[in-house]
């Protein structure tokens, strides 16, 4: 198929944000994201709230993205959006307006795997920053997820690991509601980290055979180790706020780093790639970084805006899977538990 000028719009509308990206054979033309602040007092995402703030979001999302990539939308070949994994109310807005604008402008529709986006976000035409060659190892971290996947094509994945309870983001968000922080607390965490000292206090790291990973336990020893504390002496957390957000990072990286090593030994594969929300933090980055020198491992991370939950990285998986003619049908329907 000629790639002479394939234009697709992604949406994207998994959780709380509302995205749309314009992309123009492999490169982003824009990426508008609209976030849904309304959470942040509920401390954690309200599933009726997000569906409803979508509705009123999406369709100055996808006008300001055509805008911004300076396009009409009668110039666009497909459209690509994504059906799951994510909250069932939030999917059905996203993917009942990308049904709508397909049908009425008569060009094929395309579903996306959200878990792939991620993944995929890597394969984005961007100055500065490599594409990870087959078979390359992802371990895509998030709010809500936390896997590892053997890439061997862009449609050919395998999940060798993934989290039994708790996803990485949700370990952030929890500790940091036990330490009286706000809602997300993965970025607070990660500024207060940098000012502590890791070693500071040690949680013991949860047994959990091969690749899996588990976080409820890890958990469950910060609000006791807190409680404990706090009993002994009321300021401990304020009194120590640096080194606890520095010690709870680096028990949760290690969890990260140790089942990527295993993962690398077990396959061969010394290409990483991380995605998601999470790989936003400085401190992972840092890790792999030290891989790389420590392990052999070249490493890749996406561009910062292209790691949360965005559009950019369904355009991509759309424009990848027009190439195939890999097309949806107008029955397609969203899927909350959705698989690679």
């Amino acid at each position: 198929m000629s790639s002479q000028n394939i234009y697709i719009l992604g949406i994207e509308s998994s959780c709380d944000d509302t995205a749309a990206s314009v992309i123009h054979n492999g490169r982003i033309l824009s990426n508008v994201v609209a976030n849904q602040k309304i959470h942040e007092e509920f401390g954690g995402v309200v599933p009726e709230l997000a569906s409803r703030a979508h509705q009123q979001n999406i369709v100055p999302v996808v006008h300001q993205a055509l805008k911004k990539a300076n396009i009409t939308k009668d110039q666009l070949k497909a459209i690509a959006f994504t059906r799951g994994p994510g909250l069932m109310g939030s999917l059905l807005v996203g993917t009942s307006f990308a049904k709508s604008l397909a049908y009425g402008l008569n060009i094929p529709l395309i579903d996306v795997n959200h878990m792939q986006g991620h993944i995929l976000a890597h394969f984005i035409d961007e100055e500065g920053f490599n594409k990870p060659p087959f078979p390359f190892i992802a371990m895509t971290i998030s709010g809500g997820h936390t896997q590892i996947v053997r890439v061997d094509d862009y449609f050919d994945m395998t999940v060798i690991g993934e989290t039994i309870d708790d996803a990485v983001g949700e370990a952030f968000d929890k500790s940091g509601k036990i330490l009286g922080l706000g809602y997300p607390a993965g970025p607070e965490i990660d500024k207060r980290a940098k000012l502590g000292n890791p070693k500071a206090f040690k949680f013991t790291k949860p047994k959990v055979d091969g690749l899996n990973f588990s976080f409820s336990g890890l958990k469950t020893a910060i609000l006791y180790f807190i409680q404990k504390e706090t009993k002994a002496n009321p300021n401990f957390v304020e009194e120590n706020l640096n080194d606890i957000c520095a010690s709870i990072q680096y028990s949760i990286i290690g969890i990260l780093i140790d089942k990527l090593k295993l993962a690398s030994k077990q396959t061969g594969i010394k290409h990483i790639a991380i995605g998601g929300g999470v790989s936003a933090n400085s401190g992972i980055r840092q890790s792999l970084k030290d891989g790389e020198q420590k392990f052999g491992w070249t490493t890749y991370i996406p561009k910062f805006e292209f790691t949360t939950d965005n559009a950019a990285m369904i355009a991509i998986v759309g424009y990848l899977k027009y190439l195939e003619s890999d097309f949806a049908e107008q029955n397609v329907a969203a899927s909350a538990r959705l698989k690679i």
